[in-house]
């Protein structure tokens, strides 16, 4: 079960939040969301010097269990070769589509001959509050997207920028609904943005620690999600 404050706004502008608790039901991770094509083959090259091979169309909708979302404040990943990516997620729950931000963290090695099943290998972070959607659709261009990741022991800038280079949400989710109603404890992640390089020149990598965050600029308000991330042994 996860657990969220959800914020609606009525027509007057003040806020409301309410406790919704939601059994997750299916999850589904969009990829290659990005608006501009230029960004897309950015992204596509940023992964194939990992092995990561080209998609056949995009965007793709990839399944994931259900039981991978959590709102824990630190996963377990098996190995050193994964790395999170904030991304903005839509979720319906008492009859509302809701915003969230969560990572979809990855293993980056299984990505190289999969990333279906990459998708599959590692828990997916979301926070714990979220905006109704409606209250934000129209003005969703505005609104930031930024990861941090903890970098020799120090808070560095991993991702940014704004939800205008994803598609617009509605779209994606729509695309996978396909004009099916929605069921309540449907996720849909929507995408990200490229790594930002470090000193070296190497954008997507590993940190102990992440955090993620969507800020809304016209209300002055954030969500804001920090995970650690214990590497597990691989034992042969």
């Amino acid at each position: 079960m996860l657990n969220f404050e959800c914020e609606r706004r009525s027509g007057d502008g003040h806020a409301r939040t309410e406790h919704v608790t939601l059994e997750p039901s299916c999850l589904v991770v969009a990829g290659w969301t990005g608006r501009d094509v230029h960004a897309i083959e950015h992204h596509i090259a940023e992964l194939e010097r990992l092995g990561v091979p080209r998609p056949s169309t995009f965007p793709l909708y990839y399944r994931a269990s259900r039981a991978l979302l959590t709102q824990d404040d630190a996963i377990e990943a098996l190995g050193p070769d994964s790395s999170g990516e904030a991304e903005p997620v839509l979720f319906f729950a008492a009859g509302e589509w809701w915003l969230t931000v969560g990572s979809d963290h990855t293993d980056r090695r299984v990505e190289s001959y999969s990333v279906a099943v990459s998708k599959q290998m590692c828990a997916k972070p979301v926070a714990r509050h979220a905006w109704r959607w409606a209250d934000v659709a129209a003005r969703q261009d505005g609104i930031a997207l930024r990861s941090r990741i903890l970098e020799d022991g120090h808070w560095v800038a991993y991702q940014e920028g704004t939800l205008a280079s994803i598609r617009p949400l509605e779209t994606l989710r729509d695309g996978w609904l396909r004009g099916r109603a929605p069921v309540p404890g449907t996720f849909v992640s929507c995408g990200t943005l490229g790594a930002l390089p470090n000193a070296a020149g190497i954008g997507i990598r590993p940190a102990a620690q992440m955090e993620i965050e969507l800020d809304d600029p016209v209300l002055g308000r954030r969500i804001v999600h920090r995970y650690g991330v214990e590497t597990l042994p691989v034992v042969a």
